[in-house]
């Protein structure tokens, strides 16, 4: 009987906790990662908000079809190739938002990559808690399930260019800019580049 206890607490593990370890990996990445932007003692200047069950949502996902590709700009001056792939619609603190999700024409070439979704964002809190360039999700088109998507803005994450200068960051599109702050997921860099 207590195994069955056991399995059926682990199962239930609370969001706290599985934001952290989702948080581990993406540290261990960031210094993993070939071409990654941070060493070890740069660790400690990583810092995220608490985490807040309230900031993950449930889109509905509009699929937006004859999309033509187009050239997201970056803060070094190039061009990323994209696509629009769906409008989201979501309620966030009462509130209605629209957000348009991407998908790189280049990562659809790799094939570990095809199914990733890209979710470039600003919002009220960039330039002052968070990184003034906008902040990321990533997802899967997998994720998405009878037309609707969990977005966890506790996941939200820094590109590249928060941590270190010569990297090419999409910069969010005016569509993905939220007026009302997101105080979820990374804040700003904590060390000077």
């Amino acid at each position: 009987m207590m195994s069955l206890l056991t399995t059926v607490a682990l199962a239930q593990t609370p969001f706290a906790e599985q934001i952290a370890k989702h948080r581990e990996t993406y540290k261990k990445d960031l210094l993993t990662t070939a071409g990654g932007p941070l060493k070890p003692d740069d660790l400690a200047f990583v810092q995220f908000y608490a985490p807040d069950s309230t900031y993950r949502v449930t889109a509905t996902v509009e699929r937006i079809t004859k999309a033509e590709p187009f050239d997201m700009p970056t803060y070094s001056g190039k061009t990323k190739e994209h696509v629009a792939y769906a409008r989201l619609s979501f309620v966030l603190h009462g509130k209605p938002h629209q957000m348009t999700l991407y998908r790189s024409l280049n990562l659809m070439r790799v094939p570990e990559y095809r199914d990733y979704l890209f979710l470039p964002f600003k919002d009220a809190t960039s330039g002052k808690e968070t990184y003034g360039g906008g902040r990321y999700m990533d997802l899967r088109t997998g994720d998405i399930k009878d037309g609707k998507l969990t977005l966890d803005f506790n996941k939200a994450y820094n590109p590249y260019c928060a941590f270190q200068d010569g990297y090419s960051c999409p910069i969010p599109p005016k569509e993905n800019e939220l007026t009302v702050p997101i105080e979820a997921g990374e804040k700003a860099y904590g060390k000077e580049h």
